[in-house]
């Protein structure tokens, strides 16, 4: 079924009793010519553009739990391209050009918002970082305006421009940068992909990879062996435990960051703001609830929750940017498992065993990569050779020494 404005009325006069259900439940088929581990936004993003661009349609998507359990329900639904390296600026903006047609392109509601993305800065040196990082972004066909202390009070009168410790002197806005409805994301693709004959089995882990002599000829899962000419392991913060089972090691660690929304609140945030002087990043949500989070914790987990003491650390600089957050009553607390690469940047490459493909690496940009991740990856897997704009995400540019350590996105303290 075609959702249309036509189709919504037509059905509020039956009652609603004539929509099915997004996606069919199937049982995996014994083989297929591509199989997807991971059915979070950039697995099933994959299978939508590798049957709507590339036409291969014997895909399988393979998610251990249900679809929208993972990182893609666990965030804080931010996109934005304003990255300063050219390693990650053409990657990200073609992704917010697939971000601006979504909606048409999967025939989904997303809530795609571009409410603008405000990065604060609070010193001169601070300024000149973010006018290198706007100029950046100009030549890489992206928006950037650089704005003074008296325009981002235009926008934005209720932070605390008194501040004596954290002056705010300016911002760096993007105007094409937003929010998106998360689990919508998830929902409208695997939709879309189940319509053009994907299959999208759920509650169905993957136990271990078929590999012989080098070549991986498909997996072993609950309801047996399942082959495949090609398998992408696109699992999130559970990369290293899945690709380890087939005797691959990754520069990745798994870390939890946690997010936060207040109560619904009267509108008082219109788009997104980014703290200078820490890692705080808030937006309002549609609800009116503050959506908010900062750093990532301090050890290594598995967990899908957090620590009190980064709870602590956020809401301090929640408060040195917002002081009225402090009288806001928090609703939820969650947290999210981080596959976090040594240099801040994400992998779409093949590996050394014939047929088997990794996507992951995506420390905090993971949701707004989406579109272009998924993307990117089907035409690795279509073509077997890297995207143009994903190019620099290979697996060994460690070893080459080209590594992509944009500040502000690793795993080390250090790098925030």
């Amino acid at each position: 079924m075609k959702y249309s404005l036509l189709s919504i009325i037509k059905e509020g006069f039956k009652g609603n009793k004539g929509w099915k259900p997004v996606w069919r439940n199937p049982e995996p088929k014994k083989s297929y010519d591509i199989i997807i581990i991971g059915g979070g936004g950039h697995g099933l993003a994959t299978a939508h553009y590798l049957a709507s661009v590339h036409g291969i349609k014997n895909v399988a998507v393979l998610e251990k739990s249900w679809i929208g359990c993972g990182n893609v329900g666990r965030n804080t639904t931010i996109i934005r391209s304003n990255y300063l390296l050219k390693g990650n600026q053409p990657f990200y903006e073609k992704s917010i050009q697939l971000w601006e047609n979504l909606e048409q392109d999967i025939n989904f509601n997303a809530m795609v918002s571009q409410r603008g993305v405000l990065n604060l800065f609070h010193s001169d040196s601070q300024r000149d970082e973010f006018v290198r990082r706007g100029n950046s972004m100009l030549i890489s066909g992206a928006d950037a305006e650089l704005l003074d202390s008296e325009e981002v009070r235009k926008f934005y009168p209720k932070l605390d421009f008194k501040n004596a410790r954290f002056p705010i002197k300016g911002g760096l806005l993007q105007k094409r940068g937003g929010t998106v409805r998360h689990d919508a994301v998830a929902w409208g693709y695997a939709r879309s992909a189940d319509q053009r004959g994907v299959d999208i089995v759920q509650q169905c882990e993957v136990i271990d990879f078929d590999i012989k002599k080098n070549i991986c000829t498909g997996v072993k899962t609950r309801f047996g062996t399942i082959n495949a000419k090609k398998t992408l392991v696109c699992v999130a913060g559970s990369s290293s435990r899945v690709m380890a089972k087939a005797g691959i090691s990754l520069p990745i660690e798994s870390h939890v960051l946690q997010a936060f929304v207040t109560e619904g609140l009267k509108p008082i945030i219109s788009g997104v703001i980014t703290f200078g002087a820490g890692h705080f990043y808030i937006s309002q949500s549609n609800k009116g609830g503050l959506v908010f989070g900062g750093d990532i914790d301090g050890y290594n987990s598995y967990a899908q929750r957090g620590s009190l003491p980064i709870i602590e650390n956020v809401c301090e600089s929640g408060m040195a940017l917002l002081p009225m957050i402090g009288k806001a009553r928090l609703l939820r607390v969650w947290g999210g498992v981080m596959d976090m690469s040594m240099d801040g940047s994400p992998f779409i490459d093949k590996t050394k065993i014939d047929g088997l493909y990794f996507n992951g690496g995506w420390c905090y940009g993971g949701f707004k990569a989406t579109p272009a991740s998924g993307y990117c990856s089907a035409y690795l897997l279509a073509n077997d050779r890297p995207h143009t704009v994903a190019a620099a995400y290979s697996l060994d540019r460690f070893r080459q020494g080209f590594m992509i350590d944009e500040k502000g996105m690793g795993a080390q303290p250090n790098l925030h």
